[in-house]
């Protein structure tokens, strides 16, 4: 599903993902309370939303969008478009729990592998600008706990559990870590599954953010 207030925009997404054989576009939004109402008949596995809409901006459908779907398993996965002027829009969308986010500049063939990772139920995270953006907006939340304490859930992880979430906080998908840790990608599933459960966090993209905010990864 397409979601931007920019017809033009819509329809150069379109022509880029309609040739591709596996990808289907079942609706599109002109802004974010058209999506909200939109997306219970078309059922969207991927969402690529706009944050600058009016009427409803990207995050508010987001939120909304993602409130109804008490699954995340078989919900919609919402991508964010944006710059990298908007660090703020993409920090507060992955609290929200967006799948990922997506520069609106990047090459087309980014794009068309950005719907199958996120399709495919991992997160889309550019590492350089994950590190930039988590790492500034984390900064006062951490300022009231020592640098280097490590937080009480923590001590529930395994070795394993917790090398597995170093690496899910560098933006890397199942199939990278396992190549990574020379394991199967379902014995990775499974780690990242057993780490959401023991940390309490909704999805990898939370497990991210935590990562980040208690410092277990560098900025």
């Amino acid at each position: 599903m397409l979601v931007d207030d920019q017809e033009m925009v819509r329809a150069g997404f379109r022509m880029l993902l309609e040739v591709e054989s596996d990808i289907s576009i079942v609706a599109e939004a002109s802004d974010g309370a058209e999506a909200v109402a939109t997306v219970p008949a078309a059922r969207p596995d991927v969402i690529l939303m706009d944050v600058q809409m009016p009427r409803m901006n990207g995050l508010e459908a987001t939120k909304a969008i993602l409130e109804e779907q008490p699954n995340q398993e078989t919900g919609p996965k919402v991508v964010i478009l944006t710059t990298f002027e908007q660090d703020d829009y993409i920090f507060e969308a992955l609290h929200l729990g967006a799948s990922g986010f997506l520069l609106k500049n990047a090459p087309a063939e980014d794009l068309v592998d950005a719907i199958r990772v996120v399709a495919a139920g991992d997160a889309l995270l550019d590492p350089a600008v994950t590190r930039r953006v988590i790492g500034t907006f984390t900064a006062s939340s951490v300022g009231q706990r020592r640098v280097g304490e490590p937080p009480e859930q923590m001590a529930s992880l395994t070795d394993r559990e917790h090398e597995v979430l170093l690496l899910l906080a560098r933006g890397m998908t199942n199939g990278e870590i396992a190549a990574e840790l020379i394991l199967g990608e379902a014995t990775i599933k499974t780690y990242v599954s057993n780490i959401l459960s023991k940390l309490q966090l909704r999805d990898r993209i939370q497990a991210v953010v935590f990562a980040y905010e208690h410092h277990l990864v560098e900025r």
